[in-house]
C-alpha cells in the first residue's frame, strides 16, 4: 500500500546520477520535496515527464522546494540518461538493494521490477501533504504538482 497524505515520509539514501549520496532527511527544516518515482530511463512516457519537468525546473527547483526522480536504474544509466537530455536535477538510483526505497512508499511493481508513477509531496517537516499514483502507461499532469505546492 503506497503512502497516504499525512504520513511521515520514509527516509532513504540512494546515489544521485553523479554518485553522491542524497538523504531525504537533508531536506528536512529545509525544503519541501517533490518525490518523484518513475519505471525506467528512455522510455517514452518517463522521458517526457522528467523533460516537461526540466521545461518547468524554478517551479520545482528552488529556495523553497527539491525536486528528486527515482528509478530503479543503476547511476551509470541514469547519468547517460541525465546527459543525454540535460536534466539538471537529482535522479536518484533505487537499483540496490532493488527497489527498497520504491517498497517504502509502496510504488514498486513486484511483478515488473521496477517503480510504478508515484509522486510524493512532502512538506518541510517530513509529512506527505499530496500524493497521486499511476500506471506505467499513463502520464502525470505537473499542473497537479505546481497547485499542491502552492497549498504549503
Amino acid at each position: 500500500m503506497a503512502i497516504q497524505v499525512g504520513d511521515k515520509a520514509p527516509d532513504f539514501e540512494l546515489k544521485d546520477n553523479h554518485g553522491r549520496t542524497v538523504k531525504l532527511s537533508d531536506f528536512r527544516g529545509e525544503k519541501n520535496v517533490v518525490l518523484l518515482f518513475y519505471p525506467f530511463a528512455f522510455t517514452g512516457v518517463c522521458t517526457g515527464e522528467l523533460c516537461a519537468l526540466r521545461d518547468n525546473l524554478p517551479k520545482f527547483v528552488n529556495d523553497d522546494t527539491q525536486l528528486l526522480a527515482v528509478s530503479n536504474d543503476s547511476i551509470h544509466t541514469l547519468r547517460v540518461f541525465a546527459e543525454q537530455e540535460g536534466l539538471e536535477y537529482p535522479l536518484l538510483s533505487d537499483f540496490w538493494p532493488h527497489g527498497d526505497a520504491s517498497r517504502a512508499y509502496g510504488v514498486f511493481d513486484e511483478d515488473k521490477g521496477c517503480a510504478v508513477r508515484g509522486t510524493f509531496i512532502i512538506d518541510k517537516e517530513g509529512v506527505v501533504r499530496w500524493t497521486v499514483l499511476n500506471g506505467l502507461p499513463d502520464a502525470r499532469d505537473l499542473n497537479e504538482y505546481v497547485k499542491a505546492l502552492d497549498t504549503l
